[in-house]
């Protein structure tokens, strides 16, 4: 009883807490559990971006630090072997991505909705890509970064590569490959054989003068026969770039994704198949990109190794670098989002935060298609765009959609005319306009592939095409950032699409396709002698007496992506 009688202050050990420190540990445990909290929020959303933002940052410490060593061609092969292997990891992806996401998304879609979808996006493609390259006009010829740079003494030389016709021919004939096998692994290209044919010499002098030496001061006579110059001739052969086709094989794969949805019953095999094989890409998309972090370390730290001396490209490319980013910066983070924001009406930089990890990606591989992958998935989670809409605005976005790509080559051709000293009137800017718009959609979504069809706009002004040697020591920098707004581009058109289409692709029917959805709502009764004619479907039948019932259609494909 005394123990019971004793007051709680006296019954309190020595080294017991009182009320405040309780409060206090209460305070510290609840602070500490919400910390913990917002951390494993945090890193379950953000994780993997942080983790590649910071793999990006540490490759360009690597890199540098690295330089001093002056590793051997081969130690630096060894050293980026883990980057070789992220490209190829991306790059295995590509090819099943777009078959299988354009063929199973045109099918479910109505022939209606489809073709507004279709004419909606190439015409904001266009449009964004003229608008482009009008900002790189403007800004080049504000800047004028050309004027004062010094001429190379050792330019590369050897005639034309490619002609402009050529060039646009060439587009057009890998929209329809002769071999779609082919076309996984190269396209066509027409390559310029020259023909030097000699010139007949006469045996008579051509040339006479007198020569003074020591022995006749006056001169002694001298005969030179001179030699034409030989007169040179290209001949145009079929040829191959080691390149995937990939514009031919997306109109292969919407072409059979429409008539699949036409098909109905016939093409839904086919049509499983399809999103099977995109479910498993995705997959395999969300167990690879924590491989990207590590692999993309030894990316960047590798090309900055084979990098020229940084000092030598500021001084005679510095202009010419701020025009390029200034441009890439107006028109990637001003005008794309003002658009999206115009045509939308939502915060634009809110849907661009869950496309960040793509961004990075983009910026360490420097392909639109080895990114497009991860665009997917970003879109899908990050954003919630419709999966109909995302499988065909993103692969058709990655192959002719080049914002950055158009805006470059227009800064680099008046670039190199004002190196020349070459004044453009208008009609040569309005020209330079619409090749760098047309040359863009023919470039392939690979790494420095403008400087192919750069030949184009610069043949297009009569400006020599060897020129293009003044930029490829800083075009491995800036493809990088020009990819980046492509992928921007890409995403951004996803979302306005996906806005202005949303009518047609109500959320209750995603990934289902058009035609089956009514199948699978209608109840009637259909009489026991009638089943074997609707035996082919996969229905559910619950037979009362004489009198089958069916039930709402029961898909056994868990795929339906």
């Amino acid at each position: 009883m005394e123990e019971l009688l004793i007051p709680a202050d006296e019954a309190r050990e020595p080294g017991r807490p009182g009320t405040a420190d309780s409060v206090k540990e209460a305070l510290q445990s609840a602070c500490g559990a919400s910390v913990r909290t917002y951390l494993k929020q945090y890193v379950k959303r953000n994780g993997l971006l942080t983790l590649s933002v910071l793999g990006v940052g540490t490759g360009c410490v690597l890199g540098y630090m690295l330089r001093g060593l002056e590793m051997s061609t081969q130690a630096k092969m060894y050293f980026s072997f883990p980057g070789e292997l992220l490209m190829r990891m991306l790059k295995m992806l590509i090819l099943p991505l777009i078959t299988s996401s354009l063929m199973s998304g045109l099918s479910s879609m109505e022939s209606k909705a489809c073709c507004r979808m279709g004419v909606l996006t190439v015409t904001y493609y266009l449009w964004t890509t003229f608008i482009a390259v009008v900002v790189g006009i403007v800004l080049v010829l504000i800047i004028k970064p050309g004027y004062g740079t010094e001429m190379e003494g050792n330019r590369l030389g050897g005639g034309p590569v490619m002609t402009s016709a050529d060039a646009l021919l060439d587009l057009v004939r890998n929209m329809i490959p002769s071999n779609l096998i082919e076309a996984t692994f190269q396209q066509y290209k027409t390559d310029l054989i020259p023909i030097i044919k000699t010139q007949v010499t006469t045996k008579q002098p051509s040339f006479l003068y007198l020569m003074p030496d020591e022995e006749n001061p006056k001169g002694r006579t001298v005969l030179l026969e001179l030699t034409p110059p030989p007169d040179m001739h290209y001949k145009t052969i079929p040829g191959s770039s080691q390149q995937m086709n990939v514009l031919g094989i997306v109109i292969f794969s919407a072409t059979m994704g429409l008539l699949l949805g036409k098909m109905g019953e016939r093409g839904a095999p086919l049509v499983n198949v399809c999103q099977c094989i995109n479910e498993c890409v995705m997959k395999i998309i969300n167990a690879a990109v924590w491989y990207f972090p590590f692999g993309i370390i030894f990316l960047v730290a590798g090309k900055i190794l084979d990098m020229d001396d940084p000092s030598t490209l500021g001084r005679k490319l510095g202009w010419y670098t701020v025009t390029v980013l200034g441009g890439l910066f107006i028109h990637g983070l001003i005008l794309l989002p003002f658009f999206y924001f115009l045509l939308t009406r939502k915060n634009p930089f809110s849907y661009i935060r869950g496309l960040l990890q793509a961004m990075v990606i983009a910026l360490a591989t420097s392909s639109s298609s080895a990114t497009l992958p991860i665009t997917m998935k970003c879109l899908l989670e990050n954003c919630h765009v419709d999966r109909q809409i995302a499988r065909f605005v993103l692969p058709v976005g990655a192959t002719i959609n080049m914002d950055g790509t158009a805006l470059y080559e227009a800064v680099a051709a008046i670039f190199i005319a004002q190196v020349n000293e070459y004044e453009l009137d208008f009609g040569q800017l309005v020209t330079i306009s619409i090749t760098a718009t047309a040359a863009s959609i023919g470039a392939a979504g690979i790494p420095q592939a403008g400087l192919v069809t750069m030949v184009i706009v610069l043949t297009s002004v009569g400006l020599p095409p060897d020129d293009i040697t003044l930029i490829v020591a800083i075009d491995w920098i800036l493809d990088r950032f020009r990819t980046m707004i492509n992928v921007l581009g890409d995403a951004l058109a996803a979302g306005i699409i996906a806005h202005l289409c949303r009518k047609d692709f109500p959320r209750d029917t995603v990934g289902k396709p058009s035609g089956s959805s009514q199948g699978a709502q209608n109840m009637e009764n259909v009489p026991l002698t009638e089943v074997p004619l609707i035996a082919g479907k996969d229905c559910i039948f619950e037979v009362v007496g004489d009198t089958v019932i069916e039930r709402p259609t029961v898909y056994y494909n868990i795929c339906q992506v």
